[in-house]
């Protein structure tokens, strides 16, 4: 247990001063174009921007992607298990996710408090009228959910090879675009597509109109996260070091 904790405050450790780099380059970028923006059109209205949750996503995508190739050959030769090294990302993925859903969920509330024309992804979504914790609990799920995808495509293309990822790829980009819909209009039962419609919004929470339910999006969050989470685990167990 001494090893996984050292291992755990390594990868947690490592990745806390790159939060805030992060984000420091996130708004020094909006403020640098915030203000040629002004300076060009003289306009404050056509100033802003919405969601910017979505860095964070893209930032925590890569963590998912770029986290496994040289933590895995770095560890692995030092003797830590693959156990080990999937329960440091997982906690690595908890970490960093918790933190940057709290970040986000101060900063949007905040930037709608200012500016009422400022909308972040949650409150996009569900308004503002819910409580903080159940916004970044949705973040801190969502967050997790996008880190635990890119992990295990990372491992997947790690262990099949990038030429079949690309074919897989690809057939699971046609699946999504052409085969499920052309399945859904026109081979299954119209009652078939509604329900599927229904179900999904009320997986994100929409229960009725106007009414939300938010155990529905954050089971359904928790279960997919876990889904792909034991898919990585799975993988991981079997992975060699490629050099």
């Amino acid at each position: 247990m001494k090893k996984l904790g050292t291992v755990i405050r390594y990868e947690c450790v490592t990745s806390f001063k790159y939060i805030w780099v992060f984000y420091i380059c996130v708004f020094a970028a909006i403020s640098v174009i915030s203000a040629i923006i002004y300076i060009s059109t003289g306009d404050m209205e056509k100033i802003g921007t919405n969601g910017l949750e979505l860095n964070s996503m893209i930032y925590v995508g890569i963590l998912g992607v770029f986290g496994f190739k040289e933590d895995f050959k770095m560890l692995i030769q030092n003797g830590f298990t693959r156990k080990y090294i999937y329960l440091a990302t997982l906690s690595l993925f908890v970490f960093t996710s918790a933190i940057m859903a709290a970040v986000d969920t101060i900063v949007g509330n905040a930037l709608h408090a200012v500016a009422s024309g400022y909308f972040s992804l949650f409150g996009g979504l569900y308004g503002y009228e819910h409580s903080f914790f159940l916004n970044w609990l949705w973040l801190f799920l969502a967050y997790m959910l996008v880190c635990c995808l890119l992990y295990l495509s990372i491992l997947i293309i790690n262990k099949i090879g990038k030429v079949a990822s690309i074919y897989l790829a690809i057939g699971l980009g046609l699946t999504v675009v052409l085969i499920i819909p052309a399945l859904l209009k026109f081979v299954l039962p119209e009652d078939f597509a509604e329900a599927a419609i229904t179900f999904a919004v009320k997986a994100i929470g929409f229960v009725a109109e106007g009414a939300v339910n938010f155990l529905y999006p954050i089971m359904s969050l928790l279960l997919i996260a876990g889904i792909l989470s034991i898919g990585s685990y799975l993988i991981i167990r079997r992975t060699e070091l490629k050099v």
